[in-house]
């Protein structure tokens, strides 16, 4: 018997009629001998709708009502599921955050995971019910309000709470089979990937692979919870594979238990959710780059990558960097307030820009990957704007125009583009 924890996100319950597709994947686990919890996210659409009520309601609207809104869509999920699977005969029932409970600090609209009580939980699968629990939300225990996670929070719900019960494995069920070298939609040869560790899926969802929330993939790899990624659209009443169909994301030391073959590029993500600020004639003395980005961190402003030009002779240099597309308006702002602090000249932007990357274990142990990026870029004509590395990926920025060219003269670079991985 395995304990298994299965999230299915909005399109995967969409409708009543993708509940009932998922609670099948759901009783084919029972019905194999496993014990199982729930986790849903709100049907497709439902979140954003609510945000846009509240926001109708009133610009400067409490946060605290603005979770009690938006919480209300996984609600409605998970008692659907549990209807669902009761009429499967399943024996089930629905769990709000706070009736599990989960415990969160009072960021409301961005509340953070203090801890998980699984008592309840544990002893209603040990009697062989199957919990279906909200994703996204929680509790604060000192002030009893409802608090919500944020976009994606649901994952995290779900790897926070295979941590808690202990389960031997998370599986999240979305509209895709697995994590692949690069987006299908751009490189027809695209593979599903069998296994990646949890630090190439860490990089991957922090530039721009859009299959895992980063938050969810940092907890997993922090409380080792073996994650599952698969699809809720395949074949429901195929029996169960030897072998499991998605893509595992597992410690390094579980993926050479695998007797996985290491690849020296697991994968090719792109970002177009970037804007290249230049500050140009920023003196060129000590502190100058803190009073840049100072205020851009107390505004929780996420900075990539920094270029610093080589000093001109008036002791002044240029100061390159980027933000995501929807805070440049936000760092204009901030940047104009501080000029005189800064000292700057101008300031010249471009939204119309993007970051591709490369992401692989392989890079520890091997020299010339970077490289290889920059010549295949080249041989093409695409020019490199800026570049970010990490010991596991190095990111390029780019022409917005010329990203899916970039992203298939990598896969193809790479040697991705075959059937050996």
């Amino acid at each position: 018997m395995s304990r298994i924890v299965m999230k299915f996100g909005g399109t995967s319950v969409a409708n009543v009629e993708r509940i009932r597709q998922a609670a099948r994947h759901v009783k084919r686990e029972v019905d194999a001998g496993n014990q199982v919890s729930v986790v849903v996210s709100a049907m497709s659409g439902k979140t954003n709708e609510l945000v846009g009520w509240v926001n109708e309601s009133s610009k400067l609207h409490d946060a605290r009502e603005y979770d009690a809104v938006v919480a209300s869509g996984e609600q409605v999920t998970a008692g659907l599921m549990a209807i669902v699977l009761s009429e499967m005969g399943v024996p089930s029932r629905s769990f709000q955050g706070w009736q599990v409970p989960i415990h969160t600090d009072d960021a409301h609209g961005a509340a953070r995971i203090t801890e998980i009580i699984p008592d309840e939980l544990n002893a209603r699968m040990d009697e062989g019910w199957v919990p279906v629990i909200t994703g996204f939300q929680g509790i604060v225990p000192d002030t009893g309000r409802v608090t919500t996670l944020g976009r994606g929070g649901s994952d995290t719900s779900a790897v926070a709470i295979a941590a808690a019960v202990k389960a031997d494995r998370c599986d999240i069920y979305t509209d895709v089979d697995g994590v692949y070298t690069t987006d299908p939609r751009i490189v027809a040869k695209a593979r599903k990937l069998k296994a990646v560790t949890f630090e190439e899926m860490l990089e991957l969802a922090s530039v721009g692979s859009k299959v895992l929330q980063t938050r969810s993939v940092s907890l997993a790899m922090k409380e080792k919870v073996r994650v599952q990624v698969l699809s809720s659209f395949v074949d429901d009443d195929a029996p169960l594979a030897d072998t499991l169909p998605g893509t595992l994301i597992v410690s390094d030391e579980e993926l050479e238990g695998l007797d996985m073959e290491s690849q020296l590029i697991t994968g090719i993500a792109a970002d177009k959710n970037e804007a290249k600020v230049i500050l140009t004639r920023v003196p060129d003395k000590p502190g100058a780059v803190a009073h840049i980005f100072g205020p851009l961190a107390a505004a929780n402003i996420n900075v990539d990558m920094i270029i610093q030009n080589v000093g001109r002779e008036k002791g002044e240099t240029d100061v390159t960097f980027t933000v995501p597309g929807a805070d440049l308006v936000r760092t204009q702002a901030l940047l104009e307030e501080h000029k005189d602090t800064i000292g700057f000249n101008r300031i010249i932007t471009d939204p119309k820009v993007a970051k591709v990357s490369i992401v692989g274990v392989g890079m520890r142990s091997h020299a010339g990957i970077a490289a290889t990026m920059f010549q295949a870029l080249a041989d093409r004509g695409i020019n490199i704007q800026a570049i970010s590395t990490s010991e596991i990926k190095v990111s390029v920025l780019i022409d917005e125009d010329e990203t899916e060219l970039a992203v298939r003269v990598l896969h193809t670079a790479y040697g991705l583009d075959t059937e050996t991985a």
